[in-house]
């Protein structure tokens, strides 16, 4: 049974996941993008293939590590995809859209879908039901929306994210939690459901590390992944890189 390994190199964080065969075996994350860091996960899973998908600036020599290591591929818009890349400039799309929407056709398919990526930054992702991402949205994420209040104001604190929060603000810290969380709530479902009104067959994935939070508040019928990612780049290897 090969063992593949999917890295994310996001914005905020550098995660890993091992697959055996197509199942998920482990997970975790990675302090940086050094040869250093990446050695023990290589020695203790030997993985037989490896996909990168990065939208920072990484150690160059790492992907020639990779490869000496494993068969591994480089996700980017010269990767061959399940689906067209029918926006203006197909190579400026993100890595990491690609593999939702690589994600999207395998798990959903002759579906329209709306991936609903929760990161550093909130990403929108539309695939139709003929397999043509058609791009999408993006918007600030949590992170950055408590970080720019804090900023950009002159006494507003910087707060940490709680899932126990009114609708009605009571103190600075609440009124905080409740105009950033609830505001995203109401935004996603928004957007949801404006690409409901346009479109008949039409499925929505949220993903993310806080997407089974997010996933609570809405009001919309929606599948909720973690993983969705990574099931996109183990897809992808699947497809791009043959043992």
């Amino acid at each position: 049974m090969p063992v593949t390994l999917c890295l994310d190199f996001g914005n905020t964080r550098l995660k890993y996941v091992v697959f055996h065969g197509d199942t998920i075996f482990t997970s975790g994350v990675l302090q940086d993008h050094s040869k250093q860091d990446l050695e023990p996960i290589l020695k203790e899973f030997g993985p037989d293939l490896s996909i990168l998908s990065s939208v920072v600036d990484h150690d160059n020599g790492l992907e020639d590590f990779l490869a000496t290591r494993s068969r591994f591929h480089r996700l980017s818009h010269e990767t061959r995809l399940p689906f067209k890349v029918t926006v203006g400039k197909p190579e400026e799309v993100g890595a990491d859209r690609l593999a939702l929407a690589a994600a999207a056709v395998t798990f959903f398919p002759r579906k329209h879908n709306l991936v609903i990526g929760l990161g550093s930054a909130i990403t929108y992702n539309f695939i139709n039901q003929d397999h043509e991402f058609l791009g999408g949205g993006i918007s600030p994420g949590m992170e950055m929306r408590f970080r720019s209040l804090h900023e950009y104001t002159a006494k507003l604190p910087l707060i940490k994210k709680d899932w126990i929060l009114p609708l009605t603000g009571y103190d600075t810290r609440t009124n905080i939690l409740s105009g950033v969380i609830l505001g995203m709530v109401a935004e996603i479902d928004g957007i949801i459901n404006s690409y409901a009104v346009r479109y008949d067959n039409f499925n929505v994935v949220l993903t993310g590390g806080d997407c089974t939070y997010f996933a609570r508040h809405l009001k919309n019928r929606i599948f909720a992944d973690p993983d969705f990612l990574f099931k996109g780049l183990y897809a992808l290897s699947e497809t791009n890189n043959h043992l």
